[in-house]
């Protein structure tokens, strides 16, 4: 961005932050989904370790989703510099991903009614207590785990956001790809070093001589374990929400018919388009399942010799 004057310069810059705000906006609302899974998954990966481990857990998870997008936004640009037509396959693979994570999570509610949740709570508990364990091993596979989970999901959000941004300028892809990477890991890695203190927090509020301290300190307390839930409920939601939309727009035909369909109903047709956005998010990552469930089963029936 060369020009002959200060002002130029200046106002140049701030007609690209102002075209970049505006595609954030945008890709802040197409990755919400993937948000809203990485919050929770992440804040599950750092349940069982020391209270005063949490946070340089945290920390250390950070770095290594900085890490991550280091990599993947580099890899995003080249694709969209040099193959373009990759985008949209890859927005739909996305897209049809996210709708199988919620499926397999749903399907993992269903089947298990939350036992297994417990078993493996009391599990990581008992690994914590056990003086024999090896802490230092046990965080470093916490970390690696948390880390892995973090690479999938940033490849999800970032490809989600290449979509918005396909047809804008490369400096405007670039910003908006580093300002999203950015902003994600910052929010949603602060707002896990928030929640997995916050019981902490309700403890120590407790323990206060002040009444409404107690008070707040056992709201804080008997919340969090109910925040951790819903946080879940809300993020597979939005993964069926998110990851339909983008399979339904990536089909012409389907993307058309559901807003012809949504035009003739008034206030109520954004709610029937997401709603249908929302059940082929659903029907699609249930597909997805019963696919690799069947192939599964077909791989056990034919025996060693299917390898």
């Amino acid at each position: 961005m060369a020009s002959s004057s200060l002002f130029t310069l200046v106002d140049d810059i701030a007609s690209l932050l102002d075209d970049v705000a505006l595609m954030s906006k945008v890709a802040v609302k197409k990755t919400a989904g993937v948000l809203g899974d990485d919050l929770a998954l992440n804040a599950q990966q750092v349940a069982g370790v020391h209270a005063d481990r949490e946070l340089p857990v945290v920390w250390a998870v950070a770095k290594g989703s900085l890490v991550n997008k280091a990599i993947l936004v580099p890899v995003a640009l080249l694709i969209s510099g040099f193959v373009p037509v990759l985008i949209t396959p890859l927005l739909m693979l996305g897209g049809l991903f996210l709708c199988f994570e919620g499926a397999e999570k749903v399907l993992h509610l269903l089947t298990h009614q939350g036992s297994s949740a417990a078993q493996h709570h009391e599990e990581l508990r008992q690994a914590v207590a056990d003086e024999a364990v090896d802490m230092l091993a046990f965080e470093k596979d916490k970390i690696k785990g948390a880390v892995r989970t973090d690479f999938i999901l940033s490849a999800e959000i970032i490809v989600i956001t290449l979509g918005t941004v396909a047809e804008a300028s490369m400096a405007q892809r670039i910003t908006v790809l580093v300002g999203i990477s950015i902003a994600m890991t910052v929010g949603v890695y602060g707002l896990v070093a928030a929640i997995v203190k916050l019981d902490d927090a309700g403890l120590y509020l407790s323990r206060q001589l002040a009444r409404w301290k107690q008070a707040i300190g056992a709201a804080l307390v008997w919340a969090a374990p109910w925040l951790m839930k819903g946080l879940s409920v809300v993020g597979t939601v939005a993964m069926f929400l998110v990851g339909g939309g983008i399979l339904v727009h990536g089909l012409p035909l389907v993307g058309h018919g559901i807003e012809e369909l949504s035009a003739t109903l008034g206030w109520a047709g954004p709610l029937v388009g997401i709603g249908l956005e929302g059940a082929a998010g659903l029907l699609s990552g249930a597909a997805v399942v019963a696919l690799l469930w069947t192939a599964r089963r077909v791989r056990q029936a034919m025996g060693p010799s299917a390898a």
